[in-house]
Order: C-alpha cells, then structure tokens, then sequence
C-alpha cells in the first residue's frame, strides 16, 4: 500500500508499465556512459527512503513479467540504478534474473531456476528462455541464444543476449564454448574477466577479433571459466552418457572473504589454483539406476523430463567451494536437462551455477558423440 501511494501520487507508474523488459543493455547495467533524464523530485529522495523503496519493489516483484518493475526504478536516474543494481546483486539475494549481468550470478540456492531451451534445427540455433510458470507449455522469457558453428575441426557454439546477433563482435556476445575434434572435450569461454587480474586465455582459438582490439573496454581475448569432458564408452555398455565438469563459480560466502588462495585437484590429477574471489566447483553425472520392469536406465526428474534420450543428464557436485569446507553434495541435483518434444528441452539450475554456465554446458550435450553412447 505504501508503494502503491508513492508510485501514484509522483506518477511514476506510468514509467515502470511503458518499460521494456529485459532489454539486452538495459539502463541497470549501461556501460556506454549515456544518462539517463535526471527527474527532478525523484533523483533528490533521501539515500534512506530511496534504498526502501527499491528494497520493497525488489521483494514484491519477485518474478517476471512484474519484475520489470524493477528494472524501471534502475531506468529513473543514475542514483536509482546504482542503488538498484547494488540491492540486485547483493550476496543475500535469491538469484531471481533482473539484469543481463544476473545471467552470470550464481542461481538461486533453495529452488532451482526452472528454464528450457528451444532448438532450431534448419539454423543451428538455440534459445534460452526462463520459465514464468510450472508448464512445459509456458512462452518464457527470452535469455540467451546459441548457434552452432563448424570451424575447421572444431565445433563453437557462440552465446548471446541478441538471438538476431549471434558474432563474437557484437555488443551482445557474452561468451562461447569451443569443442574438440571427437566433440567429447569442451572449454567455456567469457567475453568478461570472471574476477580482477584475470588474463585472457593465450592462442588464436580465444580471440574474439581476428584484428587487434579495437577499444580498451571491449577484451580483445576470451576468459576460460570452465571445462567439460564427455568419457569414452568402448565397450559399447548400455546407459547414458557421462561427464565431468570443472568451473569457475563466484563465492560469495563468508568464509571467501578472507583473501587467501587455495589449490584443489581435479579428477583428472590437475592441480586448480582458486582465489578468494572465484572458486571452483568440480560436477558429475549423477548415476541413473535400472529399472528392471521398464528395462531401462532411470532418473528422477520430478516431472521436468517426459521424453528419455541419452541427451538426458543430472550433475551434482563433488567439490563445491561455495559451500564450508569445499565438499560438494552428491545427492543435490545442481543441474539437470532433459527433452520434453521434439525441439524443447528442460533446463533447472541452481547454486553455484550461473544461467551462462548452465546453458553452456547444455549446448555440448547436442553434439552427436559416437564414442561416448
């Protein structure tokens, strides 16, 4: 009620409905150094009144399509898109997607994000939407898009925020993820640094601009935040696909804080080198049982899969830095997808995930992979 009158009597209201939602360079995260109009009453709240208000949209416009709500107050002036973008991206949050940047926080740590991926064969394209309801029928929201390219004996597929502007040059790229030949080995590439001092990855493969860089803002180089393997099955056995996955994760607990480094070791014997800003979060398959009525491999899904396919998988963590103590918890589901028609997939993600890392990992699992079925 309190907001109700505030919004009312200064007409704001009119502005928060005519807002676009989710536009791919939103005034919540601008880089480009326009402002927007400054209002003359609004941009003078006191600090105190003007951190409520936003606090209380932020709490009552939970989901989307409301959440463009609080988009709006990020598009009043500078003062509210700071103090917007602060309490958005405050650790306490509950991972809900506001801004693009959200997209590579790290989920929600209670419930999964419940998204699915939609899949254009004839382009090689995928989308990533969010899901608004509990249907396998719901329209979502738009998030990312991916297309499969073919480069010499590789396979990338570039990610970004525009489904129109799919270029490792545009404005909207917001990474990549690069296979190898035999398509079971994959690294995940940011276009952003995933902490301060990250370097971009040497070699030609990681560049964004076959030119030199061309403004100091825009990495000329891409950033590894993660890789992935698919394990060979020579034998031929019978049963889904396995993997493992080695990422870069933000921490934000309070154990992270206290500025030291640490050295973890991967499955494969490589030593990981984490620091207090990112840690790192080593996931597997989790392993399906058999069914011997259905004669079959089984995994529950909870209703989210409908359709069985070997693209089909469930990752849980076998170290998790975000949690006291680095050890992962075998039995959570941290990411999950499965095929519901012919062309969409479900996709539920939680911490210590991003939508980005989610999705990326998704995308490899398209690939045919003779060697791993």
């Amino acid at each position: 009620m309190f907001l109700t009158k505030v919004f009312r009597s200064r007409k704001l209201s009119r502005s928060l409905n005519s807002t676009t939602p989710f536009d791919p360079s939103p005034a919540g995260d601008r880089n480009s150094g326009e402002e927007p109009p400054q209002c003359n009453d609004w941009s003078t709240l006191l600090p105190e009144l003007l951190r409520e208000i936003i606090r209380r949209v932020d709490i009552i416009e939970e989901h989307w399509p409301h959440r463009q709500n609080v988009v709006a107050c990020a598009g009043v002036c500078k003062r509210w898109r700071n103090i917007t973008r602060e309490i958005v991206r405050s650790p306490s949050h509950k991972g809900t997607i506001t801004f693009p940047s959200c997209l590579k926080q790290a989920g929600p740590h209670d419930l999964p994000q419940q998204c699915f991926i939609k899949r254009n064969k004839k382009t090689s394209t995928f989308y990533l939407y969010l899901s608004l309801t509990s249907s396998l029928t719901d329209k979502g929201k738009f998030l990312l898009a991916g297309r499969r390219y073919r480069r010499g004996t590789h396979t990338e597929y570039i990610i970004s925020l525009d489904a129109d502007d799919l270029s490792q040059g545009s404005n909207a790229y917001v990474g990549k993820l690069r296979s190898d030949f035999l398509g079971t080995n994959f690294t995940i590439y940011d276009s952003q640094p995933p902490h301060s001092g990250a370097k971009p990855s040497s070699g030609r493969s990681s560049r964004r601009f076959d030119s030199k860089q061309i403004s100091p803002e825009v990495p000329a180089g891409n950033f590894e935040v993660g890789q992935l393997s698919y394990k060979f099955n020579l034998l031929k056995s019978r049963g889904p696909r396995r993997m493992v996955c080695t990422l870069k994760c933000p921490i934000s607990s309070p154990s992270s804080s206290s500025g030291e480094s640490s050295d973890i070791i991967s499955p494969d014997g490589h030593k990981i080198h984490s620091s207090r800003e990112h840690g790192h979060s080593i996931l597997k398959n989790k392993a399906p049982r058999w069914h011997e009525h259905l004669q079959c491999w089984c995994l529950n899904f909870h209703g989210r899969v409908t359709v069985a396919s070997v693209k089909n998988f469930q990752l849980v963590a076998t170290v998790d830095q975000s949690k006291p103590g680095g050890k992962g918890d075998e039995e959570t589901v941290l990411l999950q997808f499965g095929k519901v028609g012919d062309d969409t997939f479900t996709m539920d993600y939680r911490k210590p995930l991003s939508a980005f890392q989610a999705f990326a990992i998704c995308l490899s699992s398209f690939g045919t992979k003779l060697a791993c079925e």
